[in-house]
């Protein structure tokens, strides 16, 4: 180990003579053994062709004969890579010299990290354009698209790399390809406001499309809030029709009044809209406004005219609703952006002490995802987690005993990068007690997402991070059970009974998190107490645990690896003796072996079972029959499956 560590740290820091001092003498074997070996995922190839230095790589790959396809783990501004061949390394690094050695000594310059990423789109991402146009020359692909479907041109596009652009465009870049999601080269222009490659892709042949939401180039510049782009692209009157410049302005306004907040800026944007749906006079283009007022909007309907515009831009409450009745129309309720502005809302609101006008707004949110979205998306339990920890925070002493958590912050997961600054209004009050009505509302609709994901995962139409979303939506659940623990002795008893009876409910679903743990495994674990950026509830918590019990959780479940929750309690240092005696007071067996043949008091390292639990007063005679049955080798054969079981549990 210590020369493992002394050869990665040197190849690191770039030491090349203490390299040299430590693997010039050492057999052919151990050299190799030395230079393939990793720390912290990365080989001492990977991290000097990372850091730049050209003459460790050049003595690693000729002295040492290091494979230069040993692909390791990098960082790059806070973001692991996983599986990143040098070549990748030294691309997205700037190292042009390391490149041109690795591809002279046979590196493959189409060699992909783990999400298909190449070097020669490293090299596009952070702009260098000396070695995009090196690998090029040297045969590297220009159309080979990450996991997204994102392609080079792409992210040069994003990122605003002019050069870079125009050289891929001028060998061929495709630029009308798609992503995964729809999108194009000019989504992406629009997306990060680069205007100058956008005039240069219209010029290439670049058509304006709609991504998978619908979302032409037009609206993600209003989205994102461009103007300029707006601008360009309404005065392409050959591209682009009366209607999508309508949209453009409206939603464009809608961003400067929730993204900017600019409402004059919107105001304008509005009115022009508003010209535009009139011909000398007369009305031609109508909204196609709601049928009903929506009460979590106050009720509020879209204006018409521009006198209408001029009236309420002395009232800031009611531009904000018209951003949000803007936005649903023009994007729709699947968008995500939808959903984010309406949650970003709310949470402004409980910054300015209106707490029922952010549940409003959240709860509105919550039902358009669930009814709209696949089960266990992300966006539903971003929503499901910010009512936890509203709830969690109205709960707390005084409202304010853990400091001013900014709400805003809370609102979380909508549009990816979608980044907001807190509004200014008014200090903020303590929050009124939590209502009944409002965690049992959210608690079952977190239940009803347990499961629809369920029968999505059992039916095998589960994606790739679908069960991580299921074990983090089960932790969520159990934050909720913890609250209501805390509710539970200021209800009436027949609130306490529809308490008992939503989490009988849960129980009853039987969801399975990680490793098979049913929630009273993870109630028992002090992992759970991590689910988002703010403090919930601190697990193992024995009221949690306790009505999971009094509601139906076997405390004698096994996970995928034999482990009951006492295993699971017995795992989080330092175990807590009322969390063991909970469990075995409700009739946990506390001599059941795991797939290991460990019991749960041979986990607990350093506490001896007397100290934790009484152990004779939890010895069942079944438990004595089957130990001796197990210990003298007795055959089961005979014995009905269940007592079978039983038996090579002990």
């Amino acid at each position: 180990m210590e020369f493992k560590n002394v050869v990665f740290n040197a190849a690191r820091d770039g030491k090349l003579r203490r390299l040299k001092v430590f693997l010039d003498h050492r057999p052919k074997e151990e050299v190799n053994k030395l230079v393939t070996a990793r720390t912290n995922g990365a080989t001492p190839l990977v991290l000097s062709c990372r850091n730049g230095h050209h003459e460790v790589v050049q003595y690693l790959v000729d002295r040492c004969e290091a494979n230069v396809e040993q692909a390791g783990s990098v960082t790059f501004d806070g973001e692991t890579i996983e599986g990143a061949p040098p070549l990748w390394c030294a691309a997205a690094a700037g190292h042009l010299e390391i490149v041109k050695l690795l591809v002279k000594s046979g590196a493959n310059v189409n060699s992909t990290t783990k999400t298909n990423s190449t070097p020669l789109r490293a090299a596009c991402f952070d702009g260098h354009y000396e070695i995009v146009k090196y690998l090029v020359e040297h045969n590297a692909d220009i159309e080979v698209a990450n996991r997204h479907g994102h392609t080079c041109l792409m992210i040069a596009c994003y990122k605003g790399h002019f050069k870079i652009a125009r050289y891929l465009i001028e060998i061929g870049a495709d630029v009308n390809r798609k992503s995964v999601k729809g999108n194009t080269a000019l989504h992406d222009c629009a997306e990060s406001g680069s205007l100058e490659i956008m005039k240069l892709l219209i010029q290439s042949g670049a058509r304006i499309d709609v991504d998978a939401y619908g979302m032409t180039p037009l609206l993600a510049a209003s989205v994102t809030g461009h103007l300029h782009i707006v601008e360009h692209l309404t005065g392409q009157r050959d591209m682009v029709g009366k209607q999508e410049r309508i949209d453009a302005l409206e939603l464009l306004g809608a961003t400067f009044v929730d993204k900017k907040r600019d409402m004059l800026g919107a105001l304008t944007l509005w009115k022009r809209a508003m010209e535009e749906r009139y011909l000398d006079g007369v009305l031609v283009i109508p909204k196609a406004l709601v049928s009903s007022p929506i009460s979590a909007y106050e009720n509020t309907l879209e204006v018409e005219s521009v006198s209408a515009l001029e009236e309420i831009i002395s009232d800031p409450d009611s531009m904000r609703m018209q951003a949000l009745l803007v936005r649903e129309r023009i994007l729709g309720p699947a968008h995500p952006d939808t959903s984010y502005y309406i949650r970003y809302r709310g949470a402004v609101y409980a910054d300015m002490g209106h707490f029922e006008r952010c549940i409003t707004l959240w709860m509105y949110a919550l039902d358009m995802q669930q009814k709209i979205l696949e089960p266990l998306s992300p966006m539903t339990q971003s929503s499901l987690l910010s009512f936890a920890e509203l709830f969690s925070f109205m709960m707390s002493e005084g409202g304010r005993s853990r400091g001013q958590v900014p709400f805003a912050n809370l609102a979380g997961g909508g549009r990816e990068g979608a980044a907001i600054e807190r509004e200014e209004g008014g200090g903020r009050s303590s929050p009124p007690p939590v209502s009944f009505c409002d965690i049992m509302t959210v608690f079952q609709r977190a239940v009803r997402e347990v499961k629809a994901g369920q029968v999505a995962l059992e039916g095998g139409e589960g994606k790739g991070g679908d069960s991580t979303y299921f074990n983090r939506t089960i932790v969520i659940l159990l934050h909720l059970v913890c609250l209501f623990t805390k509710l539970v002795p200021h209800l009436p008893d027949k609130q306490v009974f529809e308490v008992k009876q939503a989490v009988y409910n849960f129980v009853n679903v039987g969801a399975r998190g990680r490793g098979g743990a049913t929630a009273l495994h993870l109630a028992c674990t002090k992992e759970s107490s991590s689910v988002g950026r703010y403090p919930i509830c601190v697990f193992p918590s024995v009221p949690a645990i306790q009505l999971l019990l009094e509601c139906g959780a076997d405390p004698n479940a096994i996970d995928n690896d034999g482990n009951t929750p006492l295993h699971t309690a017995a795992a989080s240092k330092p175990v807590k003796q009322v969390v063991v005696q909970t469990l075995l007071d409700a009739g946990a067996h506390f001599d059941l072996v795991n797939s290991e043949g460990k019991p749960f008091f041979n986990i607990m390292k350093g506490q001896p079972l007397h100290e934790i639990a009484n152990c004779v007063r939890h010895t069942s005679l079944r438990c004595l029959s089957a130990r001796s049955v197990r210990r003298h080798e007795l055959s089961t054969a005979g014995l009905p499956r269940t007592l079978e079981l039983f038996v090579e549990q002990h």
